[in-house]
């Protein structure tokens, strides 16, 4: 198949590239700049300019493959309201080429969008006032007119080498305070997956042409938030400590909502369906092995 990939140069979607060419398939993929082109000329993928403003250039981008899949999401946490409301006229658009024909496409959303005091299932469905459920909303949209698409969720950390997610970002924070930590007891649980294990998801969802509703990338089902902190404690060499809910807001700031998150994720049906087992190492392993400490 020849795939249009948007955010194509990114952690994510750039694993996703060179997974669907080592696997048979050609890649058109979208990048905003002339070194993201020079990074996919190397893999062995076609670039194709342009940016998620640019809705025209997406459906030309979508019309032109056998399938889609959209990583591609701005990260700028100050528009953050704006920018999902921006995913949704995306995925809108470039559903509308897509429309009425077997053509999959795979948009991406968040696991830990969903609530439940159990484990979290494929089933599930994002509910409450919560911004980022645009991004789902908006398939469903276009399903109903037509469109062959699935979400393909991904867990609080996606990680490996070059990782520029939360994990980073708490290596950080612990660096700039002088110590790691969790809030309470810490058991409150993040799922995990290798970025390369979520790459096969993504490609094994548009071989089976999208027959789920939704897929879940997770390999890890919940790894404990204090066991993250510990493993920052140990790989900066600084103390580990636990926080109070208010000395956490004092220490995480705007993060204290992500660090707080508890949420227990499986993947059974979406590894049955696809025949997909993660076989990459775990995160904790992950960050003592893959660069995370680095200056």
């Amino acid at each position: 198949m020849r795939v249009f990939v948007t955010g194509a140069t990114g952690f994510v979607g750039s694993a996703v590239v060179q997974e669907l060419l080592d696997h048979g398939h050609s890649v058109l993929g979208l990048t905003r700049s002339d070194a993201g082109a020079e990074k996919l000329a190397a893999l062995g993928a076609t670039a194709f300019h342009g940016d998620l403003e640019d809705v025209g250039k997406l459906q030309s981008g979508a019309a032109s493959c056998n399938a889609v899949i959209h990583t591609a999401f701005d990260h700028d946490f100050s528009r953050y309201v704006e920018n999902c409301e921006k995913d949704r006229r995306v995925i809108r658009a470039m559903g509308a080429v897509l429309a009425g024909s077997d053509r999959p496409m795979i948009v991406t959303s968040g696991i830990a969008l969903l609530r439940a005091d159990r484990p979290l299932v494929e089933s599930d469905t994002v509910s409450g006032d919560i911004p980022r459920k645009a991004s789902e909303e908006a398939a469903a949209e276009i399903a109903a007119d037509g469109v062959n698409v699935s979400v393909m969720r991904l867990p609080p950390s996606v990680h490996g080498a070059g990782d520029h997610g939360f994990i980073p970002l708490l290596i950080n924070l612990a660096r700039e305070k002088g110590f790691a930590a969790c809030i309470e007891d810490g058991e409150n649980l993040w799922p995990a997956v290798h970025r390369f294990d979520a790459a096969r998801a993504y490609r094994l969802a548009i071989e089976d042409k999208g027959s789920q509703t939704a897929y879940h990338a997770v390999a890890e089902e919940g790894v404990a938030f204090a066991d993250i902190a510990h493993a920052i404690s140990v790989g900066l060499d600084v103390p580990f400590k636990s926080l109070t809910l208010e000395q956490a807001k004092d220490y995480f700031g705007w993060f204290s909502h992500f660090a707080a998150i508890d949420c227990c994720a499986s993947s059974g049906r979406t590894q049955q369906t696809l025949g997909w087992v993660p076989r990459e190492i775990g995160l904790i392993e992950d960050m003592q092995n893959a660069g995370y400490f680095d200056e």
